[in-house]
């Protein structure tokens, strides 16, 4: 080969190199182009709102429920302690004796004339045989008295007597008489003295306290038991006196127990008088006997006194916030409103309302603790607001509002 023709190849080698570099420029640069065409397409194109924007602004699903006029019954509460109906104090009468027993302690159910204690009696008991002796030794002078004062009598019309004489037989037998009967007077004290050696229960009851112990010696009218008679506990309850009217003797109220049960109770007494300082009267409620009753404790009762209507909603509707019942009501934009409310009685889910909504209303039915005044809800059906076969919300019922296209 000659240098000539070594020339043309090494010339052509080259053009065949640079040939792959202006195709490759060429064809990045088309690319560029075509980006850039679409980005100026896109832009020329008006902007459309993302997929579920406005409804993506809904709080929540809810439903919606209106007032009721429901029937309810018209309670007067009141409070007050269950006491005693009438509890007897039992204390001694003998003097200076010696307590030598204690039959009855606190709880004890005793009946009437039951020994609860006893006193030591060896001193009456002396006493009192003292006593009998003298009884004997006066109906013995009484009988000479009466003897001497009989012949005397009878010698009277034969003058064998003076009348000085048989003034004075018949004055003895008088005398005599007379201290037979002041024996006999001091036997039946000491007999009395002895039978007060036995302390005895003045009525059935219960035994409420004991103050008694043994070896004591103890003066007469100390207390030594105190006794609930007859078991029976009443209920007194303060009661203002403009709802007096409204009471009437025979009235059965359910007293509430601090041990969670009731028991039915039966108006027995209006107190005559009212408190001149609480404007309030006395009411005296007779208890049944029941095992969770004592005395002392702090009861609250209700009265049925009549029924009347009454707006209600159920208690999911009505809100708790600071202290105040709220309503969540909803306005023809699916805004809520959030209104200040009264409550009154409840009865089973539905709590009464007293003031603050009309009606017709229309208010979330549950989940209103979840929402703020003036948000945006989705309203359907109850039975929407609760698909079948999804587990209802922990706010009872509402859903998260759906978002289109998901």
């Amino acid at each position: 080969m000659t240098r000539h023709d070594t020339k043309i190849s090494e010339d052509m080698s080259m053009k065949k190199q640079s040939r792959p570099t202006w195709v490759v420029s060429a064809t990045a640069t088309a690319a560029a182009l075509a980006v850039l065409a679409t980005l100026v397409h896109a832009a020329d194109k008006p902007a459309t709102p993302a997929a579920g924007a406005s409804a993506a602004q809904a709080a929540l699903t809810v439903s919606t429920t209106s007032p009721q006029t429901t029937t309810l019954a018209t309670k007067l509460s009141a409070n007050g302690s269950i006491a005693a109906w009438q509890e007897a104090v039992v204390g001694t009468e003998a003097n200076g004796l010696r307590l030598a027993e204690v039959r009855a302690n606190v709880g004890d159910v005793v009946k009437k004339g039951q020994v609860l204690a006893t006193f030591a009696a060896d001193t009456v008991q002396a006493e009192l045989n003292q006593v009998r002796a003298a009884v004997g030794e006066a109906e013995a002078t009484l009988a000479e008295a009466e003897a001497n004062a009989q012949r005397a009598r009878e010698l009277s019309t034969t003058g064998a007597l003076s009348a000085q004489q048989i003034n004075q037989y018949l004055t003895a037998e008088r005398t005599a008489k007379a201290r037979l009967d002041a024996q006999k007077a001091m036997a039946r004290v000491q007999e009395l003295r002895l039978r007060q050696t036995q302390v005895l229960a003045p009525d059935n009851g219960v035994i409420s306290s004991r103050s008694a112990t043994v070896g004591a010696v103890l003066p007469a009218g100390m207390e030594m038991f105190r006794l609930i008679r007859q078991g029976r506990l009443e209920w007194r309850a303060e009661v203002p006196s403009s709802d007096l009217p409204r009471l009437k003797a025979g009235m059965a109220v359910n007293v509430a127990l601090p041990t969670g049960s009731s028991i039915t109770g039966k108006l027995r007494m209006v107190a005559p008088t009212v408190d001149d300082k609480t404007r309030n009267a006395l009411i005296y409620v007779d208890l049944p006997a029941s095992a969770d009753a004592r005395a002392g404790m702090f009861a609250r009762g209700e009265f049925d006194i009549g029924s009347g209507q009454a707006l209600t909603l159920p208690q999911s509707a009505v809100v708790l916030r600071d202290g105040f019942s709220y309503v969540l009501k909803v306005g023809p934009d699916s805004k809520v409103a959030q209104t200040k409310v009264a409550v009154g009685r409840r009865v089973g889910d539905r709590v009464e309302v007293t003031s603050g909504i009309e009606p017709n209303v229309k208010v979330v039915a549950s989940g209103g603790a979840f929402l703020a005044d003036g948000d945006l809800v989705r309203v359907v059906d109850a039975a929407a607001a609760k698909p079948v076969g999804k587990s209802a919300s922990p706010i009872g019922g509402a859903v998260p509002a759906a978002v289109p296209g998901q």
